[in-house]
């Protein structure tokens, strides 16, 4: 089946031409009332993103993902892979909040919040502006032959980039071994961890990649968000869309004249400038409708502004609107989809506070030795001899660890110099312990025992294990 002639921008992106190679995109400069207000939301998460390794909350990195010794923290709160249920928890909760987010407004997280777009748009085009001027001039700088001045913005441009690139690294690298961590390595040298500077230079090539050339694709090719959104919009769902009844009207789109009646000739207030065009960093023709490659950036809302208030027309023939307040005029409401969406946030909300308040500092494991059963001692005492570990998920030293059998008329006898002793900040602790009860007291070749773990007199934590005896026949 054909496609007809006002679809086939459907057949392919705007980063592709004909042949099928890549088609380079040259925005232009966005300004205007959004755009301002994007710098003011990427300054304030550039400057978080910079910070945050470096943030410390109780001693705690402020965000820290260390893969390798699997240590975690989230917002100051340490985790460990004892609270792996917790991410899981987590992470449902925000890919239920993405899901609501896109189903209402989209895609808007793309243009706003997403590291890729802040640090591509208001960072690395700003500097290739600085270098290399506006559309135009970049468009008549790459068709230029290498000569000094382009050999001159070119070398300029690359170092730039590069610089930033390695600084990104550095910082990615805070979040997964530490930021002190990382400032140690800086004072002691590069070539004494050398082990660190090889994913370093790895890193800064894979960003400089991405920012110097690969760009725009991560969000067309790569992340599949964009075709995600295609899933959950539908008609009321509020994103960057061009009013195509008031831009159309009748007879469709036409170029402006002065002192022209383009109501009484049927004419939209759309001019056919193209500039909502050339200012898109995905190179998309928003008056085509919704797409994947739109990241709602408004970009295009804040250029359409500027040139209808050059003509004297109202504004906002592009604007954040869903579907049907284009077609029939409704404002924005809560569906019945966005309501069963925010129920299920809720609950889950409410289910990880739950596990957050009853989440202890201190998690305490104490299992069987392996292959050992139990050991006959003089008086009539049983003996089993366990492993036990303590993990410390504080930033403190707790101190005057013991244990303590609940219930049961017996001792516990820990193999070190001491019956007590300490686990360092953030630290685990590990080690042997024996268990002697009675045999009178035990009920049968299997009980259950509950051990309570003391620092000091505060009892910190309760575990459970299993003690063998010998089996008894009636």
């Amino acid at each position: 089946m054909e496609t007809p002639e006002n679809e086939i921008f459907r057949d392919s992106i705007g980063t592709i031409d004909e042949d099928g190679k890549r088609k380079w995109i040259f925005p232009k400069k966005p300004s205007g009332y959004f755009y301002e207000k994007r710098k003011l939301v990427s300054y304030f998460l550039l400057a978080f993103l910079f910070a945050a390794p470096f943030i410390k909350i109780n001693g705690n990195q402020f965000l820290l993902f260390n893969i390798l010794e699997r240590r975690f923290n989230i917002f100051g709160f340490p985790f460990w892979p004892q609270d792996f249920y917790l991410f899981v928890v987590s992470m449902l909760i925000g890919v239920v909040f993405i899901t609501l987010f896109t189903v209402g407004f989209g895609r808007v997280f793309c243009g706003w919040i997403c590291p890729q777009t802040i640090f591509l748009e208001m960072v690395f085009r700003r500097i290739e502006y600085w270098i290399d001027g506006d559309r135009n001039k970049q468009m008549r700088l790459q068709r230029q032959k290498w000569n000094a001045e382009k050999i001159r913005k070119r070398l300029l441009k690359w170092f730039i980039f590069l610089v930033i690139s390695f600084l990104i690294a550095n910082v990615f690298l805070a979040y997964l071994i530490g930021g002190d961590k990382l400032l140690k390595y800086i004072v002691e040298g590069p070539f004494e961890h050398v082990s660190t500077l090889i994913p370093l230079i790895i890193f800064t090539a894979v960003f400089y990649f991405i920012f110097a050339w690969f760009r725009e694709q991560v969000c067309i090719i790569a992340c599949p968000y964009g075709r995600l959104q295609g899933v959950l919009l539908d008609n009321k769902s509020v994103v960057v869309a061009y009013d195509h009844k008031r831009g159309e009207a009748e007879n469709g789109r036409k170029k402006f004249r002065k002192k022209e009646d383009r109501e009484a000739l049927g004419h939209g207030d759309c001019i056919d400038c193209s500039q909502c065009v050339n200012v898109c960093p995905t190179g998309i023709d928003i008056r085509n409708g919704t797409q994947l490659e739109c990241v709602n950036c408004t970009a295009c809302i804040d250029e359409c502004d500027h040139i209808m208030e050059s003509i004297n027309l109202p504004k906002g023939l592009i604007r954040f609107a869903s579907e049907d307040n284009i077609e029939k005029k409704e404002p924005f409401k809560l569906t019945a989809r966005m309501k069963g969406y925010i129920a299920v946030l809720t609950i889950l909300i409410g289910v990880l506070a739950g596990m957050l308040a009853l989440r202890n500092d201190v998690e305490a494991r104490i299992l069987r030795l392996p292959g050992q059963l139990y050991e006959h001692k003089d008086n009539g005492i049983i003996s089993n001899v366990y492993t036990f570990k303590l993990v410390n998920k504080t930033s403190k030293e707790i101190d005057d660890l013991s244990f303590k059998l609940r219930g049961w008329d017996g001792t516990i006898h820990i193999v070190s110099t001491s019956e007590t002793f300490i686990v360092e900040p953030q630290g685990i602790a590990e080690g042997t312990l024996f268990i002697e009860l009675k045999q009178s007291d035990l009920s049968g070749d299997k009980n259950n025992l509950m051990i309570d773990v003391y620092s000091k007199d505060e009892l910190i934590e309760t575990t459970s294990v299993s003690f063998l005896g010998p089996r008894s026949f009636n």
